[in-house]
């Protein structure tokens, strides 16, 4: 399966060029400001996309989806898998998605450090081939030019139990790229770097 992952794409995602793939799916910060207009303008082109299955989960920059859960189900296109601490399979593999970052609550899906963000890691289940998070983990393709590493520590704890085939994310705009780390293939997906440039590129993964 040919996996095309994108992520951080903050309102420019009528610039991509997106190769052909089976699966096409996006880490998160679709938006930049989080409005209902900006939310809908992105769901109308990733549900145009032509990949067979499209998955996304939100970002910290998210906030629509986070304040109006209730209405998600109507808003989002039906070839929009949308993933929110939860799973599905597809042609086998099991894939788990969630939104969360670490951080001080004044963003979206924000949970403390801790106890607070590892109720939600310790949803996922331990059959997970693909993991779908906004943030990285700690000490793994999280290395900001300002903050230096700010990935999730508990999250990078539940990884090195479960040991996934794929971990995809963004979130850091700095650390784009690939790390094979024993049998996970970590990929950071953020498509701009810390100046907004639309340079890193699009991430093919074939699993």
């Amino acid at each position: 399966m040919q996996i095309i992952s994108i992520s951080d794409t903050h309102n420019r995602h009528h610039e991509l060029n997106l190769p052909a793939g089976d699966l096409l799916i996006h880490c998160g910060d679709f938006t930049e400001g989080g409005t209902r207009l900006e939310t809908l303008d992105f769901l109308k082109w990733f549900s145009n996309q032509t990949h067979p299955y499209k998955i996304l989960i939100s970002g910290n920059h998210d906030f629509f989806f986070e304040k109006n859960k209730k209405d998600l189900k109507s808003l989002i296109p039906s070839n929009i898998i949308y993933l929110e601490n939860e799973g599905i399979s597809i042609k086998g593999l099991h894939i788990w998605g969630s939104p969360h970052t670490p951080g001080n609550g004044n963003w979206a899906f924000n949970l403390e450090r801790g106890r607070g963000i590892r109720k939600k890691w310790n949803l996922i289940p331990a059959n997970t081939d693909i993991l779908v998070t906004h943030t990285p983990p700690y000490g793994i393709l999280d290395e900001s030019k300002t903050y230096r590493n700010i990935g999730c520590e508990e999250l990078l704890k539940k990884i090195v139990d479960i040991k996934p085939k794929l971990h995809l994310f963004g979130h850091v705009h700095d650390d784009y790229g690939k790390k094979q780390i024993g049998e996970t293939l970590f990929v950071n997906s953020a498509i701009m770097d810390s100046r907004s440039r639309l340079i890193n590129g699009v991430s093919v993964i074939e699993i």
